[in-house]
């Protein structure tokens, strides 16, 4: 039960990301390069294959101007 309730967030967060960087008009490749990281790589973030690090959340919610509630989902 735990693995779904983890592949449940790491699904959410992937969408949010997904989203949020889509609206800021930024691309995966660009985001990538940002965090050291080739684009098939990042992707994995966005489909939750790859769960963030704490450095990356806190780097992906300022650059995309989201909070962390707003990446996990959290009212």
């Amino acid at each position: 039960m735990k693995r779904t309730v983890a592949s449940n967030i790491a699904k959410t967060v992937g969408e949010n990301l997904a989203a949020a960087r889509k609206a800021m008009g930024i691309t995966q490749t660009q985001l990538a390069k940002e965090l050291h990281k080739y684009q098939p790589d990042y992707s994995e973030y966005e489909t939750g294959k790859i769960q963030l690090d704490y450095e990356k959340i806190v780097y992906l919610c300022n650059r995309l101007d989201i909070t962390p509630n707003d990446l996990f989902g959290i009212n």
